[in-house]
């Protein structure tokens, strides 16, 4: 008889390189998502209190360089230019995810795909239903698709609760995928008349990056500049900027030289994430979180199509989407669920993924320019990301026994060499 194939455990321990590399990323964004909470905070405060004239004056002062088309108002500089930034760290740590993590083969990155499409087709498709069955726009359909990752670690930090590595490690994979998907939904459906000879130009640009990074060039003194001509170029051609933000971190290397400390995608990532996480974000929520609310304005989410769809997309679409696409990826894949947790555990996941803030703001600005609409789906944005967090936060303190548990038993170091024990004693990368 041949012996069966052992079963894959879901949410297992993580391999010690993967968590070293996961906790780098996700200490700062957890530091950047409480700055973007606490800008949020102030942008709302500001925007409704006896100064909102003044909060609208700086959000809509323009400057910059008319002749080369970058006369822009600070909320836009936020918007396409400091998002660029973010985006360029989501591709770099994509392209990382894709070379040496959780997504460099079809058994390992099947789940975490699986759930991340899910949870961004359903959010859509409750949209799509809610929106043409109230006879509303169907223009917002993307809004809740993306998770932010930042904000939901802000929370996790807020309730202190000390979730497994793993279950972490899910969510920044999701947020990965999900920036992705974000980033070609805008390219694709976002995108205003083409300039084809800046569109050019910006091409050129990233093929000259490329060709930089494949003979090993380095110096900032020649990526920066040609960083910036890109985006400018990708701005003017009509396709949003942060297109060339993300293709930019896809391009740089994540792998290692013979000799080297570490790979340029490593580096930049180092150098810039502070930055995204600590100043980019929270600088364009200041400017796009800030909206008037009213008795009448909260009334329009709820009884107004368009962002009765948004809300419900991250309430109840999201997390549904993403339990069930985990859920059915693992029975597809005959994976077995780690012992010590339950699906409880990943329905709190999938509430704490409905959080969908930063991208779920600029796909929002994308589809609705203009008018009272767009206050209106930026307040359900909001609103359906303050709930997501509330039950995230009740579902989640329930098991928070069990995760600190879990947590002391992957950090426990008694040797004090800097690894921890578990990864000394048992099968590393298994369940437990």
């Amino acid at each position: 008889m041949t012996q069966s194939r052992p079963r894959k455990v879901v949410f297992g321990l993580l391999p010690w390189p993967e968590r070293q590399a996961v906790a780098e990323a996700l200490r700062t964004e957890t530091v950047g998502g409480l700055a973007l909470l606490a800008a949020a905070v102030v942008a709302l405060v500001w925007a409704n209190s006896p100064w909102s004239a003044a909060y609208e004056s700086v959000r809509d002062f323009h400057f910059g360089i008319p002749a080369l088309g970058l006369d822009l108002s600070v909320a836009h500089w936020t918007a396409d230019g400091l998002l660029a930034i973010f985006f360029l760290v989501a591709g770099i740590e994509l392209k990382r995810e894709l070379v040496v993590g959780e997504l460099r083969t079809p058994a390992t990155a099947a789940l975490p795909v699986i759930a991340a499409l899910c949870g961004m087709a359903v959010p859509a498709a409750v949209y799509t239903l809610v929106a043409a069955s109230g006879g509303g726009s169907l223009d917002g359909w993307a809004v809740p698709m993306a998770t932010d990752i930042a904000f939901a670690l802000a929370v996790l930090a807020v309730i202190s609760t000390h979730l497994p590595a793993a279950l972490r490690a899910f969510l920044l994979t999701l947020a990965v995928v999900d920036d992705l998907g974000a980033i070609l939904i805008i390219a694709i459906f976002f995108t205003s008349d083409l300039n084809l000879w800046a569109l050019g130009g910006a091409f050129a640009g990233l093929i000259l990056f490329y060709a930089l990074q494949r003979f090993r060039v380095r110096g900032w003194w020649w990526y920066v500049p040609l960083g910036v001509a890109t985006w400018a170029l990708m701005y003017n051609s009509g396709v949003h900027a942060t297109v060339a933000g993300v293709t930019m971190g896809l391009i740089l290397r994540t792998t290692r030289d013979k000799g080297e400390a570490a790979s340029p995608g490593a580096r930049v990532s180092h150098l810039v994430h502070p930055f995204s996480a600590g100043v980019a974000v929270p600088l364009f929520a200041l400017f796009a979180a800030g909206v008037g609310i009213s008795g009448a304005a909260l009334a329009h989410v709820f009884t107004d199509p368009e962002p009765l769809g948004v809300f419900l997309g991250l309430v109840a679409g999201k997390i549904l989407g993403i339990y069930l696409g985990t859920y059915l990826a693992a029975r597809f894949t005959r994976a077995q669920l780690n012992p010590d947790l339950a699906w409880a555990d990943v329905f709190g996941l999938a509430t704490l993924a409905g959080i969908g803030f930063t991208v779920a703001l600029l796909i929002g600005e994308l589809a609705f320019p203009n008018g009272a609409e767009a206050e209106h789906i930026k307040a359900a944005v909001l609103i359906g990301s303050l709930t997501a967090a509330l039950l995230a936060a009740a579902l989640l303190r329930r098991r928070n026994r069990l995760y600190r548990r879990l947590w002391e038993d992957e950090e426990r170091d008694e040797d004090a060499d800097g690894i921890p024990d578990i990864y000394q004693t048992g099968p590393a990368g298994g369940g437990r």
